[in-house]
């Protein structure tokens, strides 16, 4: 811990034989990580050999090191004076323009492309990437503009409530922020900033998995009656994860659970690969044979998660390291629903949504899993709770879900942008925005409180006939179930 290296000696050690790396001054030999490093070996790599602190800072939560690093992968210091000086250029056109304040953004829209201005290209591209085409991202935004609004008139509706329950737990509006990584990308208050903004606006938030802070962090500041989920892949081997839920049975504030299953393994991000693959998949230079390409990419398909989950297996397992309650998350068709239906009490809720269209692209929107349901198995929205995220952009968009049997709706592009054009005030101008708009649109229908909305308040004709119709046969989908159980 006391040898001094100098910054010319660290650039040696820059290749996967010998990895040395300067995080916050000091040098740690991470060679032996390298192979392992959920990311893929790549993003440690191209950062061997040099100060990897501007890089590392914004995606790692507090204690990443401790938990990864041997303690003897710390060599020492580096002498200050012996690193690359970093010469300021004077202001770009760009970086001398007065950006418009927070306050004064009108829709989702705007706050997009003023956070597009202010942010990196890597976080930018992290942010807005998406699988493939894009066709599942465009289309979760279009569903919604497929429904149509039918209002009502002589209708007092002067006192309009946007209160509601999510998993029994109060919140001042059925809007929430979905689980959205590496929100430090974005701002430096990261995902403490959104809890911020959140708290004030009685907003409940699922914390993501790959948060750029610790869950400790996250909800230090929350107030008493502030509502928190907690995001969960499953990791390989499970003794990470089942640390980590260890961790947050112990944090009074996240009250259940949001196991993802909608992405064993990554989709293929362009956008992300060309800005920077914040979370990268492995590369073919890094690969020494066919062999070993095939199940390097296999290990590494997604940050090390395991796509080996089964209902039976998964949810048993997860009830032996918890009690707190289970929603699934990456639902998709009705079929799923139904059996999610079959889990409870263990499973309260469950979560419509092709994960932003970031894992399989033309997979549906949720509007259309929504229709299926009320069409194959409608039975399921008094079992369990249905939610929903994926191309909310509007009020009436969350307006047009609820009318459909949602009750939670969810944000999570949004949430990101907001955090990086404005800090916690953006995140605020955000859920300000959906709520007053929310609260329009009810006006608008005759309705003031959220149990009245209804079917009879919109027409789905036009986008009815895109819905699965093929057969259902639950029944012999239940038998099948029961059969494993």
């Amino acid at each position: 811990m006391g040898k001094v290296f100098d910054a010319a000696e660290v650039a040696k050690h820059n290749n996967s034989k010998s990895c040395w790396v300067i995080l916050y001054d000091k040098v740690y030999d991470v060679t032996d990580f390298v192979a392992d490093h959920p990311g893929g070996a790549n993003v440690i790599l191209k950062l061997a050999g040099r100060d990897a602190t501007e890089e590392y800072d914004p995606v790692h939560p507090t204690g990443t090191l401790e938990d990864n690093l041997k303690p003897e992968a710390l060599l020492g210091t580096i002498d200050p004076a012996t690193l690359p000086k970093i010469e300021s250029s004077p202001a770009t056109p760009q970086e001398a323009v007065d950006y418009p304040p927070v306050e004064n953004l009108l829709n989702m829209d705007e706050i997009e492309e003023l956070a597009t201005a202010k942010i990196s290209k890597k976080a930018w591209a992290y942010y807005y990437s998406a699988a493939d085409d894009k066709i599942s991202k465009r289309f979760n935004t279009e569903a919604f503009r497929s429904i149509l609004l039918r209002p009502r008139i002589f209708i007092d509706c002067a006192n309009c409530s946007l209160d509601t329950k999510l998993l029994d737990n109060h919140v001042t509006m059925p809007i929430y922020v979905s689980p959205a990584a590496q929100a430090r990308l974005g701002h430096p208050s990261g995902e403490a900033g959104i809890a911020e903004a959140c708290r004030s606006f009685g907003a409940l938030q699922i914390i993501s998995y790959s948060a750029s802070m610790t869950p400790e962090e996250i909800v230090a500041d929350a107030s008493p009656e502030q509502v928190f989920g907690w995001q969960l892949y499953v990791q390989e081997g499970r003794t990470r994860s089942e640390r980590m839920i260890a961790r947050i049975n112990k944090l009074t504030a996240i009250k259940f659970i949001v196991l993802t299953l909608d992405t064993p393994v990554m989709g293929k991000r362009e956008d992300d690969q060309r800005g920077g693959d914040v979370i990268s998949r492995i590369t073919e230079e890094e690969d020494t044979s066919p062999k070993d390409s095939a199940q390097a990419r296999d290990k590494k398909s997604f940050a090390g998660m395991d796509p080996t989950l089964t209902w039976t297996e998964t949810l048993a397992w997860l009830a032996k390291h918890t009690s707190l309650p289970v929603i699934l998350k990456g639902v998709q068709t009705h079929e799923d629903a139904y059996i999610a239906s079959l889990h409870r009490p263990q499973v309260k809720a469950i979560i419509l949504s092709n994960h932003g269209g970031r894992s399989l692209d033309t997979s549906p929107p949720v509007v259309h899993t929504l229709l299926e349901i009320r069409k194959y198995c409608p039975g399921v929205f008094d079992k369990v709770e249905v939610w929903v995220d994926g191309g909310v952009r509007r009020g009436t968009d969350v307006v047009k879900a609820m009318c459909l049997g949602a009750k939670g709706v969810g944000i999570g592009r949004p949430a990101l942008f907001g955090l990086s054009a404005g800090g916690v005030d953006g995140v605020k101008r955000v859920l300000q925005i959906l709520a007053e708009e929310t609260k329009t649109c009810m006006r608008l229908l005759g309705v003031e409180r959220l149990e009245q909305l209804g079917m009879q308040h919109i027409n789905t004709r036009l986008v009815e006939q895109q819905i699965f119709d093929g057969p259902s046969n639950l029944a012999a989908c239940r038998a099948a179930h029961l059969s494993k159980l």
